[in-house]
């Protein structure tokens, strides 16, 4: 067991001071953030951060390093206050622009803003759930590349978390999930002290939350004294013993520790202590220093950067001896953690953009898209597929998927179970961890039971894609509870990410591409139920595809009238289009399979498809109509979804909502008639 009492001679409730201190003074100074949770958690925070957690100031993006995330991200301070306490390019004065803008420190933790931070966390429930895909990415990639006597990839996930935390069904879905593939370096530290911002938990948080995790198949430690560092380190130990079971450890604490009047109440959760308080705070805690002043044996004794670089160093040291034993091996995981693609991408991808298109197949993209997947997965061994329970109908799996278990841990497929939201804000832990490029289907319309990891993924700008089939009311007879609408439309509108809705094999395998290339933000990958005919195209068109749109059908000089559209319409624009021309009518017809993507090109291209001059302009998407205004213009109109959708064959809905070539022709020639 580790002692009490550090080289200095300070004590850990000395050094967790400086946290309470740091958090109180920046939460005043900024008048606005939460002390009450960093004041809580710090003794908890000290013990794991001085005594266990393998890191490297120096260093915040190395490779084998213990993962922390502070799930419960309103309590900010705490963990800025660990950083700069440690030793990370965090200074003073960003501790003191604390929410500020454009600052070090923003209200919640963001990633890109600070050193050290692993994860955007603020949604509650969520910082939980990527830690979970950290651990089952720290386990998958162990199970690939460690070997006997070399295990370069050895290190533990933490996280804190609050009773907000664990009121959020996304935490019963991944701890569920994480108990069945017995994640035994995931280790979870609960701050139970009780309080939310409604106050006492007790009249709406009544779960016996050990036993639930018992029964997710946890080692649960007990009513541990969160302001003792023996009790708190003891646990840890114990936790960290455990290798086949992920651990909850239940750490009772006292919201606002050390604020005498204002402690274990929800008057210090979500507002700052106010001076008189905080002055009182300082004498209880024996803390006569100015705000933001940490004595320098304070400072000293919190340093981990020699430290944390020996700790890299050994490891350094360890992965020399292994690339020695395991050349290809290390060559392979260096590639993997750096989200390089493979030697050889730039061919493959042409090559299977010409495969595509000769084979010529009728067929649904979600098809195409596991076929893309076949010739893709042999040579790309980073990707780490999955599916909410929808596998045979999503198509995400291809033939050389193996499922990942507790038997099995070097899989690349994981079965999430129904599970959209754990599901997507696991592939945002694991691509954070690095190592996967993680993908996860289920139909697009419960997109909306994951929406706000998907927002996520984008504000975070990682690389996780998004696999959603069933797009439209083409899916027939499930009827609008399955049927989606308004999906295309929220996800267009989210900054970051990009939403790809292909016509057939070849765009399907080009939107593929296009997301594994990707290392800027998410991608969304909008599939159909209903087989979809392909597209003749000439080398030209072909590489067009990649800037979101083109001229699927041209004429010379300036068109008449112009049609756009995505997915499964592409087909019924170009058909109808033909009438359209056997009228004497010139068209164009443009394939539009990712508007951010063709939104990013120069304004050349974007003005000679659609050219100001030509105002009749009509859209077509079985969805709602918001995407395609900006394109169509007030003289234009949208062949589109003002409802819901209705339980009945395709083809059938087809005709009762209008997306016919009749009705698309009808629109066209009212709107030429007016302009």
């Amino acid at each position: 067991m580790t002692t009490g009492i550090n080289a200095g001679g300070l004590s850990p409730r000395q050094l967790a001071n400086a946290i309470r201190a740091l958090s109180m003074d920046a939460v005043q100074r900024a008048n606005s953030g939460h002390p009450g949770a960093p004041m809580g958690m710090a003794d908890i925070a000290e013990v794991l951060w001085n005594r266990h957690l393998r890191h490297n100031p120096g260093n915040p993006g190395w490779a084998d390093r213990d993962r922390f995330v502070l799930s419960n991200g309103h309590g900010s301070m705490l963990l800025y206050s660990l950083l700069h306490l440690s030793g990370y390019a965090l200074s003073l004065d960003e501790l003191k622009r604390f929410r500020q803008l454009h600052s070090a420190t923003p209200g919640h933790p963001e990633l890109g803003y600070t050193p050290g931070v692993e994860t955007t966390t603020g949604p509650l429930g969520q910082g939980l759930a990527n830690a979970v895909g950290m651990a089952l990415a720290e386990q998958t990639l162990a199970a690939q590349f460690n070997r006997p006597g070399h295990p370069i990839i050895d290190h533990h996930t933490y996280t804190f978390v609050g009773d907000g935390c664990l009121m959020e069904g996304v935490s019963h879905e991944v701890c569920s999930l994480a108990g069945t593939l017995e994640l035994g370096k995931l280790i979870v530290f609960y701050d139970d002290n009780g309080i939310s911002i409604d106050g006492e938990v007790e009249g709406w948080f009544s779960d016996n939350t050990p036993e639930r995790f018992r029964a997710y198949g946890w080692q649960v430690i007990e009513a541990v004294d969160g302001h003792s560092a023996q009790a708190v380190d003891v646990a840890i130990l114990q936790a960290k013993e455990e290798t086949r079971r992920p651990t909850l450890i239940c750490c009772k604490t006292t919201i606002g520790f050390g604020a005498p009047n204002k402690a274990g109440s929800h008057d210090c959760h979500g507002a700052p202590l106010g001076e008189a308080e905080i002055a009182a705070a300082r004498e209880a805690l024996d803390w006569p220093y100015a705000p933001f002043e940490i004595p320098a044996d304070i400072c000293s004794a919190w340093d981990s950067r020699e430290r944390g670089a020996a700790l890299e160093v050994q490891w350094q040291q360890r992965f020399e001896s292994y690339a020695q034993a395991y050349p290809e091996l290390a060559a392979e995981l260096q590639r993997r953690l750096a989200g390089e693609l493979p030697e050889g991408w730039t061919d493959q991808r042409e090559q299977l953009l010409r495969q595509c298109q000769l084979a010529a197949r009728t067929q649904a993209t979600r098809k195409s898209s596991q076929q893309v997947l076949e010739r893709l997965a042999p040579s790309m061994p980073e990707l780490l597929g999955g599916s909410a329970d929808l596998a045979p109908s999503n198509l995400t799996q291809w033939s050389g998927s193996l499922a990942v278990s507790s038997e099995q841990r070097a899989g690349n497929y994981i079965h999430y179970g129904v599970r959209e939201f754990g599901m997507s804000a696991m592939m945002n832990g694991i691509a954070l961890h690095g190592g996967f490029i993680p993908y996860g289907g289920t139909f697009l319309m419960f997109m909306e039971y994951a929406r706000n990891a998907v927002r996520m993924a984008a504000l975070m700008k990682i690389r996780s894609i998004f696999v959603y089939t069933h797009d439209s009311i083409g899916l027939g007879e499930d009827g609008p509870t399955h049927q989606p609408v308004e999906q295309l439309a929220s996800l267009r509108q989210t900054p970051n990410l990009e939403t790809w809705r292909p016509c057939d094999e070849t765009e399907t395998a080009t939107a593929w591409c296009e997301a594994l290339a990707r290392k800027d933000g998410p991608t969304a990958l909008v599939l159909s139920r209903q087989n979809l005919p392909a597209l003749p195209r000439d080398a030209a068109q072909l590489a067009q595809i990649e800037r979101g749109a083109y001229a699927v059908a041209d004429c010379e000089g300036l068109p008449d009238l112009i049609l756009l559209a995505s997915g499964s319409e592409v087909a019924l624009a170009l058909t109808a289009g033909e009438q359209l021309a056997g009228q004497g009518i010139v068209v164009r017809v443009l394939s539009v399979p990712c508007i951010e993507r063709f939104e990013q090109q120069p304004a050349e291209y974007r003005d000679a498809l659609l050219p100001a001059s030509v105002r009749a302009r009509v859209a077509v998407e079985m969805a709602r109509p918001e995407s395609w205004h900006r394109y169509v213009g007030l003289d234009g109109e949208v062949v589109a979804m003002h409802g819901f959708g209705e339980s009945a064959p395709a083809e059938i809905l087809f005709e009762h909502f209008g997306f016919t070539v009749a009705a698309v022709v009808e629109t066209a020639q009212r709107v030429l008639a007016r302009t």
